[in-house]
């Protein structure tokens, strides 16, 4: 039920708008002053509209609106008597959805407050479509990770809080072993089932700060703020169990199809070029390819390329 705040210092006035606007289907509180407000919604929560007199003892109408709208998601409704002092530019300017000036008929007061919560609602459904939308425009439809425009954005941010708090930052990057022959063999709509269920096994497999993405076809990359390359590896490792338990059952097959992922681990290196960040991890993938596949691979820095012989052919990567 639509929630109404009554504010005035008149007793009379405050029980004849609680019962009138209560009569109409609306739960409505009344309380005498800005003071009593502040703390009914403190203990009781956000109401939908507060219907306030502007002029009372303490706090005012107009700074009552001020609290309440920094606060709350509530619409203010404000009345005054001195219309001469008051404009109605400046009850909007203060945060009030509407002003009714005074003497105002309990009707008229009604038609102002359902138009209020007319307004209210339509800007709540807007919201919540902008909110879908937004959703929408960064998140991958297939396996409902985010897609690989908000990767870069979101790894630019974090490399940012890196150098704010000086926290560790990891990054995966995985690749499904031999997908191209699979999707040849078995038809891109078994291929979709493995990209969604890959995408499941990862979401599932991170904590509630670390975020994952599609990166493209069947590469995944998976950012780990506050997290170190051999706590990064624990969570590569448990990607892995969760895609070894999975069996997959193409039409064309007799028997289940078992499914792995190589995954190179990196960590971020202060004042690191973000493509060199993002290339080692490559790098790093590219090892657990040329090894064998279903391999975790850790590239700790730029100079590894020294110390793994799989590195020397880097630039011309083997095919799925």
């Amino acid at each position: 039920m639509t929630r109404i705040l009554v504010v005035d210092d008149d007793s009379a006035i405050r029980s004849a708008m609680e019962t009138y606007i209560s009569l109409n289907g609306f739960h409505t509180v009344a309380v005498s002053s800005a003071e009593e407000a502040m703390d009914h919604l403190r203990q009781c929560g956000p109401m939908d509209v507060v219907i306030t007199d502007i002029m009372m003892e303490g706090m005012s109408g107009l700074e009552l609106t001020e609290h309440i709208r920094a606060t709350y998601d509530t619409d203010v409704i404000i009345m005054t008597g001195y219309s001469a002092e008051y404009s109605y530019e400046e009850a909007i300017r203060r945060g009030a959805s509407d002003i009714i000036f005074k003497p105002a008929r309990f009707e008229e007061i009604l038609l102002r407050l359902k138009r209020v919560l007319r307004e209210r609602k339509l800007t709540q459904e807007r919201e919540v479509m902008l909110a879908k939308l937004q959703e929408l425009s960064i998140t991958d439809e297939l396996t409902r990770l985010f897609n690989s425009r908000h990767f870069y954005s979101r790894l630019e941010k974090e490399v940012e809080r890196f150098h704010r708090y000086q926290r560790p930052l990891s990054l995966l990057l995985l690749d499904i072993d031999y997908f191209k022959d699979y999707n040849d063999s078995h038809g891109h709509l078994e291929g979709d089932r493995v990209l969604m269920r890959m995408g499941a096994i990862i979401k599932n497999s991170l904590r509630i700060m670390d975020s994952a993405y599609r990166y493209g076809g069947e590469e995944f990359t998976v950012l780990l703020p506050e997290t170190e390359v051999k706590e990064a590896l624990v969570v590569a490792q448990r990607i892995q169990e969760g895609l070894a338990s999975e069996k997959f059952f193409p039409a064309s097959m007799p028997q289940p199809v078992y499914i792995t992922v190589s995954i190179g681990i990196t960590e971020y290196i202060t004042e690191e070029n973000l493509v060199t960040f993002i290339q080692r991890a490559d790098m790093a993938m590219y090892c657990s390819k040329k090894n064998g596949r279903n391999q975790i691979t850790t590239l700790m820095s730029n100079d590894c390329r020294e110390s793994m012989q799989c590195l020397k052919s880097w630039s011309s990567k083997i095919p799925d």
